[in-house]
């Protein structure tokens, strides 16, 4: 990102993640009901932190810190930046108190904005676009952690009238067929991206066909009226396991009331629509779904050749790929490092981003990865065969 503009775009980054948190009461921003999900509060001094340890401290002549004791609480995974609290402990800071996190954010942001205001070393300025894109990775969690937090609230309370995010619809149906050939995969030009994307490199892809929609809440109803959370034939092992162990028996956020379904939306308890999208699936039910349907999930690598002509970025959409490295991926010197090297195991990669990802964070070659089992995501199902 040119200097010219990093500013700005600072400043409207900033403004949105606590655009997020406006219909937000109080005692909404500390709950933590389950370990993946962290507190808002959390979500918005993490972020902060980020900019105070990583540009601000190593670049800023005789920086103080706000608050020693913020490093220790705010820290999210970086070992190399010191001891932190248990990921399941962020529920229990109630102190600082949420006033105290935005006074936080003030402080840091006044501070970044006087170095932005004539900075030109590219490192630095590197580092300041990294953890704008790390903030708006954020802020995708705050809204999906947002509503598993009024999700399981027996009330299944409003967080902001109108803003329903499930309610998209495809625009095509059918299938689109690639041809069998050698294909470059990885990003590649002037653009921001994250390391695990780097390492463009050739794959080879036998002819495939992929469906140009994604899968829609009435066809993933036919599904469970067909038997499909009791058929064990259709499951992976694992996922059979994680059926039963949890009582699933439908996707995340749905409930039966009065022979009908509905699920909770960001705009209160509603109607399953049909038509919609399907949204909150985890890669065990994806999977499913295909085997009922005598298809299967895409690749990583056929979904990114093919994606110049699918109309995506509703749902992130499960691949049946392990989340690997590239060739020749090395990670960064120092806690950055971290970031996402570390996490290459035992998790699917995601393609496309969702109606929750922020504006200008989307690109083909975006690698999102998650646990099998896990759904609070806006994630779907593109199916291929």
């Amino acid at each position: 990102m040119e200097a010219t503009g990093i500013r700005e775009a600072f400043h409207n980054v900033r403004k949105l993640s606590e655009y997020i948190c406006e219909p937000l009461e109080t005692e909404d921003y500390v709950p933590q009901p389950v370990a993946f999900v962290s507190p808002p509060k959390w979500h918005l001094a993490h972020s902060t932190w980020f900019f105070e340890t990583f540009v601000l401290k190593p670049n800023v002549a005789a920086y103080r810190v706000y608050d020693p004791d913020f490093n220790y609480l705010f820290n999210s995974y970086y070992n190399n930046v010191g001891e932190r609290t248990l990921r399941t402990d962020r529920g229990n800071v109630t102190r600082p108190t949420t006033k105290a996190v935005y006074a936080y954010r003030r402080y840091v942001d006044e501070q970044m904005d006087a170095l932005l205001e004539n900075l030109s070393d590219p490192e630095i300025l590197a580092l300041v676009e990294l953890g704008l894109h790390h903030e708006q990775q954020h802020q995708e969690l705050l809204i999906t952690d947002i509503k598993y937090i009024l999700g399981h609230n027996p009330l299944f309370p409003v967080y902001r009238e109108g803003q329903n995010m499930v309610g998209g619809r495809n625009t095509e149906t059918g299938f689109l067929a690639i041809p069998e050939g050698i294909y470059d995969i990885g990003h590649q030009g002037e653009g921001f991206c994250f390391d695990n994307e780097l390492g463009r490199h050739k794959v080879y892809l036998h002819g495939f066909e992929i469906a140009k929609g994604l899968v829609t809440n009435g066809e993933y109803i036919e599904f469970m009226e067909a038997g499909g959370y009791q058929d064990f034939n259709l499951w992976l092992d694992e996922g059979w396991s994680w059926v039963n162990q949890n009582q699933v028996s439908a996707p995340m956020y749905w409930h039966r009331i009065e022979a009908e379904w509905r699920y909770f939306t960001l705009n209160g308890l509603q109607k399953v629509d049909r038509e919609a999208i399907l949204s909150h699936i985890s890669f065990f039910e994806a999977a499913a779904f295909a085997q009922w349907k005598g298809m299967r999930l895409p690749t990583e690598f056929e979904w990114e050749i093919a994606s110049a002509n699918l109309d995506w970025g509703q749902r992130w959409e499960w691949t049946n790929s392990a989340y690997l490295p590239y060739p020749g991926f090395s990670k960064a010197p120092g806690a950055v490092g971290e970031y996402n090297g570390k996490f290459m195991v035992n998790q699917m990669v995601l393609r496309g981003a969702s109606v929750a990802t922020s504006p200008g964070h989307a690109r083909k070659t975006y690698r999102n990865f998650f646990h099998t089992h896990e759904r609070w995501q806006y994630t779907g199902i593109r199916l291929a065969r």
